[in-house]
């Protein structure tokens, strides 16, 4: 049991009461897609890491690793400079994709090295490495996670969570969860991955939507012996405060470089399926997982041109027309309500474009996002919505009786 204490703590200038949250200091950015009215200021969910009464003294005296990026912020502090100004040890920094400071493209390859501004040493846990090793670990005492995810299983921050995991579980090193709100976290929907697509983005058979925290899911991967073996780690997860599987949540920083925005966040559980087709999602404009537009496509009523920018260097379809849609019109307050992937999208494109033979990329790197072949090949054979909808729904459910063990929150 928790003791809740009242603990004023001086950090930077800022004097914050740890059971209330120092991001109210901090207006959100302004966003002209804001999901509507958010709740009064008493029960604005709170992260973990604003906690420090509920985490702090599980890592006082010791060495800690911890896995961070731009998101792990307290207010406008990251979390590191933070915990470093506590007295407490950090003495190595694991990065995920898009590395520490969140800006590499997806799929760059991020180098080990320092922080540049703690001297810290910085271990890349993306490209060919994802899971850290025995050296790597060596002289630490716990590792504590504190990413901000989506809440789709493709993103991949969760696969590095769970690869951390597996690594603390073999090294007998503990892990420290410090759990952050999911702003899909009020629905579950879309096809469970089948174990034999398992992959970077998609380690687990979960649907694509699974309505969870980090702090949940990570519950989940160890209950159910997940890790490589079945071995389990010695896991425990700090909760959020103010916050239930209905709650609004605005991110406070966009949580990677090509997700600017709350609409590129409720769209991408659905969007993310183009990137195994010849179709743009708006990479290399200023509307990154908002527009759909690809040259292979004579359809929609808007058009577009990817150029290189920062977290799209090299985008597709670079200097191209690209014809489409644009969904930067539909009402971020509407897709704050969504309880279902929107599979129309997908369908439109794939019946009207040019080629049909070459939607999909020869890779079927698509398979992989879907988590097998089934949706790929219910596209192809004409399938309705309804039907597709339809051959998701026993997983589903099985699925939700799982999820229904490892839930911290009250759920939708």
């Amino acid at each position: 049991m928790v003791v809740k204490l009242k603990i004023f703590v001086a950090i930077a200038g800022i004097i914050c009461v740890a059971n209330f949250s120092c991001a109210q200091k901090k207006s959100q950015p302004s966003a002209p897609d804001s999901p509507g009215p958010q709740p009064a200021k008493s029960e604005v969910p709170v992260p973990a890491a604003e906690r420090f009464d509920v985490y702090l003294p599980q890592l006082q005296g010791k060495r800690i690793g911890a896995v961070v990026n731009h998101t792990s912020v307290l207010g406008e502090t990251h979390l590191v400079d933070t915990l470093l100004k506590l007295g407490i040890r950090i003495e190595k920094i694991f990065a995920p994709e898009h590395g520490f400071r969140g800006t590499a493209d997806a799929g760059e390859h991020v180098r080990d090295g320092r922080d540049a501004s703690t001297g810290i040493p910085l271990v890349s846990l993306y490209g060919s490495k994802k899971k850290p090793g025995k050296a790597e670990l060596e002289g630490l005492d716990l590792v504590l996670f504190d990413i901000q995810d989506v809440g789709a299983r493709f993103y991949t921050y969760i696969s590095t969570m769970s690869y951390v995991m597996e690594a603390c579980a073999e090294q007998g090193l503990p892990m420290l969860v410090l759990d952050r709100p999911n702003p899909n976290g009020h629905y579950v929907d879309g096809p469970v991955l089948k174990k034999a697509y398992s992959s970077f983005v998609g380690l687990h058979e979960v649907p694509v939507v699974h309505g969870m925290t980090v702090g949940e899911y990570a519950r989940m991967v160890n209950g159910e012996g997940w890790l490589a073996g079945g071995i389990q780690c010695s896991l425990t997860v700090a909760p959020c405060k103010n916050y239930d599987h209905t709650t609004r949540y605005q991110l406070p920083v966009k949580p990677s470089p090509n997700l600017p925005n709350m609409r590129s966040i409720y769209l991408y559980p659905f969007i993310c399926f183009f990137e195994g087709t010849e179709v743009s999602v708006g990479r290399g404009t200023d509307k990154q997982f908002q527009v759909l537009g690809s040259p292979g496509f004579s359809g929609g009523d808007f058009s577009f041109t990817p150029q290189p920018m920062e977290g799209a260097k090299n985008p597709p379809f670079e200097g191209k027309l690209c014809r489409g849609f644009d969904l930067t019109t539909l009402s971020t307050e509407d897709l704050a309500r969504q309880d279902a992937l929107d599979l129309s999208y997908l369908i439109t494109f794939y019946q009207g474009f040019d080629q049909k033979e070459s939607f999909f990329l020869k890779n079927l790197f698509f398979d992989k996002l879907a988590g097998g072949p089934d949706l790929r090949q219910q596209i192809i054979a004409g399938k309705s919505e309804t039907e597709i909808r339809a051959s998701w729904q026993s997983g589903l459910g099985q699925f939700k009786t799982i999820r229904s063990k490892y839930l911290l929150y009250p759920d939708f």
